[in-house]
């Protein structure tokens, strides 16, 4: 086993974290979504309990449950609080403290919304908390609740004092009758002495309290508004936002299948991943840099340059495909600086656009006249022409594919007649997306190694994964992929400029480069 072995090793896991943290951070936007709904949340709650205001009432229920027994019970025994909770929310309660209120009987279901009734264990007292929009209303409702339920219990008591009355006298007229019709003295007595209880019985009765009970604590205007304040609330607000945008942003990082990083690239296409080209600070840089300016995009070329050499393929350079699985990526600027830095390397090399589908690359070059041609140079392909690399010297490049036209049948015969043989010059080859057109993948099966252009976060792994199998099945060796994280755009100007036909490129990422080894060696297997 040549490969490197992984040992396990328990300080990965903060990587790993990190690499969670950053997959997240990606979706910033998501963040500060969930972070703005969050305090809208906040705010329409902070908004709707600002002018909100709770008085609260207190009523002392007497032990009136059986007010006419002769049998001593026990006060806390005599009374169901739990009963008379349920008569304090009951219908004709609330119709009662709307018209002490002054408002129409319509209202008492709303007025019985605002109410909350609240009893304490082993406790004899009602508590009337009523919610309004002023303070004066909230403390009109808490006592008018608080002066119907005391009037309905009332109202019940004297109901009872009424049909006990009732009993009585229907009890003095029966024994009354009886005594009319027996003269017997004895008996007499014993009635008389009955009629005498029931008399001091109705007494009784008449002189009972039917008052329920007693208000012990009258409602007063609350001086601020019930609830949290503006800033609980806000702040309540802000961290569920936070923790909602964090969620977004973590299931939208596990459901978002494109690539995002060398690492997943790596594992998609099970390829080395040779460059990553950072974001082009200018929009309208040129396509040529290598040899006429620096930069870090000029230089990861020429690193990838360097690593193509040491791969093994014969006559230095050898032939190499420069592709991309779909439009969008940065493959006609990393064949045409890959072509400056191989010229800059000493190697003598043909640049061969097979894509129909754009410009010609000579229109979009420095090119040389020609007769500033070489004796060396009179055997280049007939079309072809110079170009001026700068410092880096000079290369020539033809068009074997078109000239921005529809595609034309017969391409790929062309470009095979185009490419020079395995033990002349280096030739880069860039052709139309792999998986859109499947002449690519003839021109692949007649070069050395291909060489696979994707887009950082606008390629999708499963694209990668598609590429690598009809590379791997065409028999051609896929050297390893470059990653282009794209040019600097703002999001008007990129719609504005964006054609017709072409993908969209994605807004850049931050400005990372990740490089392989300058010491790593490819192996390049022959299918």
């Amino acid at each position: 086993m040549t490969g490197p072995i992984h040992v396990y090793d328990r300080y990965d896991e903060p990587d790993q974290l990190r690499d969670q943290l950053r997959r997240i951070l990606r979706h910033r936007a998501v963040i500060a979504l969930g972070i703005v709904l969050g305090l809208l949340g906040g705010a329409a709650l902070a908004f709707s309990r600002a002018h909100t205001y709770t008085s609260t009432s207190e009523v002392l229920v007497r032990s009136t449950a059986d007010p006419f027994g002769t049998v001593s019970v026990a006060a806390d025994n005599q009374v169901s609080m739990g009963t008379e909770q349920q008569i304090a929310a009951s219908a004709a309660v609330a119709v009662r403290a709307a018209r002490l209120m002054g408002r129409a009987d319509a209202t008492a279901a709303t007025l019985g919304k605002d109410l909350r009734i609240t009893n304490r264990a082993k406790s004899q007292v009602l508590r009337f908390e009523f919610t309004a929009r002023t303070p004066g209303r909230a403390a009109r409702g808490a006592n008018a609740f608080a002066e119907a339920y005391l009037a309905d219990r009332k109202a019940r008591n004297e109901a009872a004092v009424q049909r006990a009355g009732r009993s009585v006298q229907q009890q003095i007229k029966a024994v009354q009758a009886a005594k009319e019709k027996d003269e017997d003295e004895a008996v007499d007595k014993a009635v008389q002495s009955e009629l005498d209880t029931l008399h001091k019985r109705i007494v009784e009765i008449n002189s009972r309290d039917t008052v329920g009970g007693d208000i012990v604590r009258r409602g007063e205007a609350p001086a601020r508004p019930s609830g949290p304040g503006w800033a609980v609330l806000l702040t309540l607000g802000l961290a569920s936002g936070l923790a909602l945008g964090v969620l977004l942003a973590w299931l939208r990082s596990a459901l978002d299948s494109r690539v995002r990083s060398a690492d997943e690239a790596r594992a998609a296409l099970r390829a080395p991943v040779l460059g990553l080209l950072p974001p082009e600070p200018d929009e309208d840089a040129p396509l040529l840099t290598v040899g006429h300016q620096g930069g870090d995009r000029a230089e990861t070329c020429r690193a990838l340059a360097y690593r193509l050499r040491r791969t093994g393929l014969p006559a230095g350079a050898g032939r190499v495909l420069v592709v991309s699985p779909r439009r969008g990526a940065a493959t006609e600027e990393v064949a045409v600086n890959l072509a400056a830095a191989f010229a800059e390397c000493g190697d003598e090399v043909l640049l061969v656009d097979a894509d129909p589908g754009t410009p010609a690359l000579t229109t979009r070059l420095p090119l040389l006249p020609d007769d500033a041609r070489t004796p060396e140079e009179a055997s280049l392909p007939e079309g072809s022409r110079l170009v001026d690399a700068g410092a880096a010297g000079r290369f020539a490049c033809c068009v074997g594919g078109g000239t921005g036209g529809p595609a034309q049948p017969g391409g790929s015969a062309a470009v095979h007649r185009l490419l020079p043989g395995p033990d002349s010059r280096a030739a880069v080859v860039v052709t139309r997306p792999l998986l859109e057109h499947a002449d690519a993948l003839a021109v692949a099966q007649r070069v050395d190694g291909v060489l696979l252009v994707a887009g950082l976060d606008t390629t999708r792994r499963d694209d990668l994964k598609r590429a690598h199998e009809l590379i791997d099945c065409s028999g051609a060796t896929l050297l390893g992929a470059v990653l282009d994280a794209g040019r600097r755009r703002g999001r008007l100007r990129a719609l504005l400029r964006r054609r017709p036909g072409r993908r969209p490129e994605a807004e850049p990422v931050t400005p990372v480069v990740e490089l392989p080894a300058q010491d790593e060696t490819l192996t390049v297997s022959r299918g």
